[in-house]
C-alpha cells in the first residue's frame, strides 16, 4: 500500500471535517490493509473477471477520468472576478427590490375564474373561494396563501398582474400554463438583495457549471455519437 494511497484516504477524511491526527492515519491504514486483503482474495477467487465487475470497473475508471477532466477545466477556465460581478448585477436586476406577500386561486377556464371574481365584488371573502375553489393544493388549504415572493418567482403574466396590483388589490383572471388565477395582493416590502461577498461563491459555481454544460455540447457536435 502506498504512501499515496494513505496521504489521499487522510485528505478524503480530513475534508469532511476531522483532525489530521496520528490516531486517524493509523485507523487510515488499517483500514486499507484490511480492503487490500479483500480484494486480494476476491481477485484470488476470479470475481474480477466476471463481467459485471469489469463493468463496474469500466464505469469506476470514467467516473474518475470525468472528474479529472472537470477539476482540470475549471482551474484551465478560471471565472473572472469582473464576470462574477457583472452576473451578481444581472441577478439583481432582474430580482427587483420589491416583494410581495399574496394570494392566488387557480381555476380551469377563464369563465369559472369570472364567476369567482363576481363573487369577490360582492363581498365573498378571498380565502374562503381559495379554500373551496382554487386547483393549487400547496395554498389552498392556506386561502390561497402564497406568503411573501420576488416577482421573478412567478410566470410572467402572474408576476405583471400582480405588481400592478395596490395593496388589497384583485386582479382580472390572469392565463398561465397552469389554468386561470385570481390574484390578491396582500402587501409590499423593501427586499434586500443579498450582498455581493456572501453569493460571490454560488456565483461563481453557476457560471463553472454553465461553461461546463458549453464546452461538453461543442464536444458533442463533432463527437461520433452511434
Amino acid at each position: 500500500i502506498s504512501q499515496a494511497r494513505v496521504n489521499m484516504h487522510i485528505k478524503a477524511v480530513a475534508a469532511q471535517g476531522k483532525p489530521d491526527t496520528p490516531e486517524l492515519r493509523a485507523a487510515v491504514k488499517d483500514e486499507l490493509i484490511n480492503r487490500e486483503i479483500i480484494a486480494q482474495e476476491a481477485a484470488a477467487q476470479g470475481l474480477d473477471k466476471q463481467p459485471d465487475i469489469l463493468s463496474q470497473f469500466e464505469f469506476a475508471r470514467q467516473t474518475v477520468l470525468v472528474n479529472a477532466f472537470l477539476q482540470n477545466y475549471i482551474k484551465n477556465h478560471p471565472i473572472g472576478e469582473d464576470t462574477i460581478k457583472q452576473e451578481y448585477e444581472n441577478i439583481k436586476q432582474l430580482m427587483g427590490s420589491k416583494e410581495y406577500n399574496s394570494r392566488h386561486i387557480l381555476v380551469k377556464d377563464e369563465n369559472e375564474a369570472k364567476s369567482i371574481l363576481a363573487q369577490l365584488k360582492k363581498g365573498a371573502k378571498f380565502e374562503d373561494l381559495a379554500k373551496k375553489n382554487s386547483l393549487d393544493m400547496g395554498s389552498r388549504d392556506k386561502g390561497g396563501s402564497l406568503g411573501w415572493a420576488l416577482p421573478s418567482n412567478f410566470m410572467q403574466s402572474f408576476a405583471e398582474a400582480l405588481v400592478g396590483l395596490k395593496k388589497g388589490g384583485i386582479s382580472a383572471p390572469v392565463k398561465s400554463d397552469a389554468g386561470w388565477h385570481l390574484i390578491k395582493q396582500e402587501d409590499v416590502r423593501d427586499f434586500k438583495f443579498p450582498s455581493y461577498r456572501d453569493v460571490k461563491g454560488n456565483i461563481m459555481q453557476r457560471l463553472q457549471q454553465q461553461s461546463i454544460q458549453k464546452y461538453v455540447a461543442e464536444m458533442r457536435t463533432k463527437a461520433k455519437v452511434e
